[in-house]
């Protein structure tokens, strides 16, 4: 099934206001949903709103949350997220801290006591819009071994970043600190399809194949990607004072009530450091030369990051985007589906 970009947002923006959320809230959690399906980010599209919904429905997300924001000091602040829309908070936290780094060349900004917030690269993106280079990790349920460990400790808790260059290609790296993020299985689980035995193990620890039989994810590149979980924990949990590593609350379990979650933004004026034309020059040879270099077998050419999900979007703008037929079904229903996801396995079916 393709659908239209703007379609699509209607469609998850009416089921979003459907499910409590107002009309700009909804809004705001469409654009992130639909700019990851436009991206072929589909993990972290549409398949997402019956999830979101449901928890919305059940009380589990603030309808209407009293937002705050303590500057702590004229480069950092907290934003007070009061258990609503992690994608509203997410995105008013980083336009926050984009005019903190204007003024003042950086900005590290909390944001605490939040719901999921969904592709890292929205907001990252957002701050490169507007010539600012940005990073931003979050905290997510323990669903991944720590190397050399058999339980479940910390969550895949990615990492993003965004730098412009002086035309109009944007740098953009999202990923999660495990071999594929929770949502690459869920995507998996959709189409009934299989996975490979290097992304997780079933509840006996053993690798395996079987979507549904996923028990915990494993991290990328053993002990370095540990040690990346660990940091973004530290940044998003510890240091915003929300819950973290295996405190971290489930996403699936119980969704009455909220997550605590947490999420750190950090944004770089350039110009207060060399300069933003020659940034962004430095940035443009840099892109420039790498696509100089000779593909290895197997590669036509070198992508730099960011750069094949926009060649996506371009093709779905104009060839529509690609949804599972279900998922659209759903979306075009009147229901929300209480108690599919709602259960003591975290790991929804």
């Amino acid at each position: 099934m393709r659908v239209k970009k703007a379609d699509l947002h209607q469609l998850i923006q009416n089921k979003i206001q459907k499910a409590g959320l107002s009309e700009e809230h909804a809004g705001i959690v469409s654009d992130v949903l639909t700019f990851a399906d436009a991206r072929g980010i589909h993990s972290h599209g549409a398949m997402r709103v019956e999830y979101y919904s449901e928890r919305i429905a059940k009380g589990g997300i603030t309808n209407e949350p009293t937002f705050s924001f303590d500057q702590t000091a004229p480069s950092c602040g907290m934003f007070e997220g009061d258990n609503g829309s992690g994608f509203v908070a997410a995105k008013k936290a980083m336009d926050l801290a984009i005019e903190m780094a204007k003024k003042n060349g950086v900005a590290v900004v909390g944001v605490r006591n939040i719901s999921h917030s969904g592709a890292l690269a929205y907001y990252v993106e957002r701050a490169a819009e507007q010539n600012m280079v940005a990073l931003s990790v979050c905290q997510s349920d323990p669903m991944v071994v720590p190397f050399g460990g058999s339980e479940p400790y910390f969550g895949t808790n990615p990492i993003a970043f965004a730098a412009p260059s002086n035309d109009d290609r944007v740098i953009t790296f999202d990923m999660a600190t495990t071999v594929q993020a929770w949502g690459k299985i869920l995507h998996a689980r959709s189409k009934k399809e299989a996975i490979p035995d290097t992304w997780a193990v079933d509840a006996q620890g053993n690798p395996t194949t079987d979507s549904t039989a996923v028990n915990a994810l494993l991290p990328i590149a053993g002990p370095k990607g540990y040690g990346l979980m660990m940091m973004v924990d530290i940044l998003s949990g510890v240091l915003l004072g929300v819950p973290f590593g295996k405190h971290v609350s489930s996403m699936y379990h119980d969704l009455s009530k909220g997550r605590e979650l947490g999420q750190l933004h950090i944004v770089i004026n350039p110009e207060f450091f060399i300069g933003l034309d020659t940034f962004k020059k430095s940035i443009s040879t840099m892109l420039d030369e790498l696509k100089e270099i000779s593909p290895s077998p197997g590669f036509t050419e070198v992508n730099y990051p960011g750069e094949r999900g926009r060649a996506r979007e371009k093709n779905y703008e104009e060839n529509g985007i690609e949804i599972v037929d279900d998922i659209y079904e759903y979306l075009i229903s009147d229901d929300i589906h209480y108690d599919r996801y709602d259960h003591k396995n975290k790991f929804a079916e």
